[in-house]
C-alpha cells in the first residue's frame, strides 16, 4: 500500500500527510497486556491425524512441546476437524502430518497440504466448527510455507485463510478471507477481503508491496474485532508488514461468527502446495508480539 500525492496539495499538505501516515501506522497494531493464549502447537510428538468420517478428519493427541491439546475448541467451538471438499477420494486435495526443515533450518513436524486440481469447490481446510462465542475477539498467527504452485501463472488466486459469519451461505451474513492474488503478469500479491457474498465485498483490501514468499517460511498473523459499527477492525500482518489493517464494520445483520478456516488449500492456482507450522492462537493481540 502506498500513499498518493495529488496535484497542488502544497508542502504543508505533504508534511501532514507524512505526520498522518506515521501516526496512523503507529496505530497499527493494539497490543493487549492481558491477552490470554487460548491454543499453541507445532503438530509435535503426540498429535496426529485421526480417521476420515464424513469427509472430516480430526487431528487429535496432545502436543509434546507445548501441552495443548487437538482439536483446537477456542470459542467453545467443537468437532474442529480437516474437511476435505470434492476431494476425489484425495486424488484432488490432500493432507498429512510430516517432518520438514523449519524456520530455523532443522526438522520439524508440519501440517502439510496439496491441491492437484480444482474440481468445482476442491478444498482442504482445517476448520474451527459449531462455535459458540462468535462475537470475541481473536489474533491467530502461525509459520507456513508455499510450495511450487500456479502462482506464477496470470490472473490465478488462492486462499490461505477464511471465517464465515452463521447465514452467510443464505445472503445474511458476513465472510472475511485472505487471498493471494496474480496479476496479467503472473506477479503474485495479497489481497484481505470482507464481503456478502463472493462476488460482493463490503470492502478489500489490495497490497502488492509486502513480499509473497514462495519456496520459504513466512509469519502470517490475523486479529479481528467483530462489530458491526466503526469499531470494528480486522487486521493481517506478514512477516510483521501490515497488509491490510480495515477499521470499520466486520459482520452483518449482527450474525457471529459460525466457524473458522484456520489453514485454508484453496483456489485455481494449481498445482500447490503448502506447510503449516507452530499455531498460537489468542483472545487479543499478545503484548509480546506488538
Amino acid at each position: 500500500m502506498s500513499v498518493v500525492f495529488r496535484k497542488g496539495i502544497g508542502i504543508a499538505g505533504v508534511v501532514l500527510a507524512v505526520l498522518l501516515l506515521g501516526s496512523a501506522m503507529t496505530r497499527s497494531t493494539s497490543a493487549d497486556e492481558d491477552a490470554r493464549l487460548l491454543f499453541r502447537s507445532g503438530f509435535e510428538g503426540g498429535v496426529y491425524l485421526g480417521k476420515t468420517v464424513d469427509g472430516y478428519r480430526p487431528v487429535l493427541g496432545t502436543d509434546a512441546e507445548s501441552g495443548f491439546s487437538w482439536p483446537i475448541t477456542v470459542l467453545g467451538a467443537r468437532g474442529s476437524a480437516l474437511h476435505y471438499i470434492q476431494d476425489d477420494d484425495r486424488r484432488a486435495v490432500d493432507s498429512a502430518i510430516r517432518v520438514v526443515l523449519g524456520r530455523d533450518g532443522q526438522p520439524t513436524r508440519a501440517l502439510y497440504s496439496v491441491q492437484r486440481q480444482d474440481l468445482g469447490v476442491t478444498q482442504c481446510p482445517y476448520e474451527i466448527l459449531d462455535i459458540g462465542d462468535g462475537r470475541s475477539d481473536l489474533y491467530v498467527r502461525y509459520w507456513m510455507k508455499l510450495g511450487p504452485s500456479g502462482l506464477h501463472q496470470a490472473d490465478t488466486w488462492r486462499a490461505i485463510f477464511e471465517w464465515k459469519s452463521k447465514n452467510y451461505a443464505d445472503g445474511d451474513g458476513f465472510r472475511l478471507i485472505a487471498f493471494i492474488y496474480t496479476d496479467e503478469q503472473g506477479r503474485p500479491y495479497w489481497h484481505w477481503q470482507g464481503d456478502a457474498n463472493p462476488e460482493s465485498p463490503v470492502w478489500e483490501i489490495d497490497n502488492g508491496d509486502v513480499p509473497v514468499p514462495i519456496g520459504e517460511w513466512f509469519l502470517t498473523e490475523f486479529y479481528w474485532h467483530w462489530s458491526e459499527g466503526a469499531d470494528g477492525r480486522a487486521l493481517w500482518r506478514v512477516n510483521g508488514q501490515v497488509v491490510g489493517d480495515h477499521r470499520g464494520p466486520t459482520t452483518r445483520n449482527g450474525q457471529p461468527i459460525d466457524f473458522i478456516m484456520l489453514t485454508q488449500i484453496y483456489g485455481d492456482a494449481n498445482p500447490k502446495s503448502q506447510w503449516v507450522d507452530d499455531i498460537e492462537i489468542w483472545d487479543g493481540i499478545p503484548a509480546i508480539y506488538p
